[in-house]
């Protein structure tokens, strides 16, 4: 079975200037998705319109659980979109997702 690939759009909201008091709960909740192997890249959308983190490794309900538990999102400093993509053919570099 294919495992499906997501890209978290986190974009800002008009609470935007609340970033930086958020910004360290931010930071270990982009760590934690890391660390258990969720999250494969975390970048900027430019230009500095938000976030984008590439998640595997989870069920869509579980990655919304997990993307409402960003400081961020709770507080309303963003909005997230989550895109779930089902793959078809890859680079061989991400063959773990075929």
């Amino acid at each position: 079975m294919r495992e499906s690939m997501f890209v978290v759009l986190l974009r800002f909201s008009d609470n935007k200037a609340a970033a930086a008091q958020h910004m360290a709960g931010h930071q270990e909740w982009i760590k934690r998705g890391l660390d258990n192997g969720v999250f494969l890249l975390v970048g900027s959308i430019q230009p500095g319109l938000g976030g984008a983190v590439l998640a595997h490794n989870t069920s869509p309900e579980e990655l919304r659980k997990r993307v409402d538990e960003d400081p961020f999102v709770a507080q309303d400093v963003v909005t997230a979109e989550i895109i779930e993509i089902a793959p078809g053919m890859a680079d061989e570099r991400l063959s773990f997702l075929l």
